[in-house]
């Protein structure tokens, strides 16, 4: 009887979790749907605003801005990292912690010195573990309410990239592909490369693969002519654009984030059900057992009499 009793209690242990799983499950899957809805709105202004950077950088412009230099030597790197402040989420935090380490060990074989700044309480623990430089850990609000938010570390990035204090900013940070895929991403922020680089996020919709590949790059079919300088527009747009991209990293990963956690709490949820189906069988089968022990016992004792 006492392994029945041990048996049961675990059966009511794991119904218990079992219950907050789902409920886990449905908040986080709330939030997701909000967040994903922020993602696909400022996406492709995001990405269009990126395209322009990148074709005004290889444009032949006098004025050169700092942001548009080109760097020869790259001695110093600033990266930073985006991750949530939870965990419980999968492998969202982890396969971010590996590509962090990757990019980091890249540096550290090609002789370049780094500096690391977190945005999540996770990825500032990795950081610290790692026994990297961390020279600013942000404080990530659970519900990012606008762009102001991320104004402080676009300042320190610009300001150091213009100072010359860092020859190159790497952005690490979860690109949203679908509820089932998020994948841990870094992408160059400073310098501006004039190249085609990686857009942020990869979904798309049925037959805008068809139209991306008919539409000519934005560089081949724009001019641009600057108003009331060069110098006043770019000094104004070239650092709002960089926030931006910040910004729609930070969305990418808050829904990757709530997307791996629905889906851990989902199979957690799971994994309790089936759980419990084999305890309640062990359970039947340990009750049982003893009922049978001990009507063998009534028998044996009248026997005996």
């Amino acid at each position: 009887m006492s392994q029945s009793r041990e048996i049961k209690r675990r059966i009511k242990s794991i119904n218990n979790t079992k219950k907050i799983t789902k409920a886990m499950e449905m908040v986080s899957a709330a939030k997701m749907r909000r967040s994903v809805d922020k993602v696909l709105i400022s996406r492709e202004y995001s990405n269009i605003a990126w395209e322009i950077v990148q074709s005004i950088a290889s444009t032949d412009i006098k004025y050169k801005h700092p942001l548009l230099r080109q760097v020869k030597e790259v001695k110093n790197v600033a990266v930073l990292a985006i991750s949530s402040n939870r965990g419980l989420c999968g492998g969202f935090n982890s396969n971010l912690g590996k590509k962090l380490l990757s990019a980091c060990q890249e540096l550290d074989q090609q002789k370049i010195n780094f500096e690391c700044l977190s945005f999540g309480k996770k990825v500032a623990h990795t950081i610290r573990k790692n026994n990297f430089d961390i020279v600013a850990d942000f404080d990530k609000p659970d519900l990012l309410q606008n762009i102001t938010t991320i104004s402080p570390i676009t300042h320190l990035l610009l300001n150091g990239f213009i100072e010359k204090k860092y020859q190159k900013v790497l952005l690490v940070y979860t690109d949203f592909v679908s509820s089932l895929k998020q994948e841990p991403t870094v992408k160059q922020l400073l310098p501006l490369k004039p190249a085609p680089d990686d857009q942020l996020g990869q979904v798309q919709k049925v037959g805008e693969k068809d139209k991306e590949k008919n539409k000519q790059s934005t560089k081949d079919i724009l001019e641009y002519k600057f108003e009331p300088s060069p110098q006043a527009v770019l000094d104004e747009i070239l650092p709002r654009i960089l926030e931006i991209q910040i910004y729609q990293a930070v969305l990418e990963s808050d829904a990757s984030e709530h997307s791996a956690r629905m889906i851990a709490m989902k199979n957690a949820f799971s994994a309790a059900t089936d759980m419990i189906d084999s305890l309640t069988l062990a359970y039947n089968q340990a009750r049982q057992a003893a009922i049978t022990q001990e009507i063998a016992e009534i028998v044996a004792g009248a026997a005996a009499i």
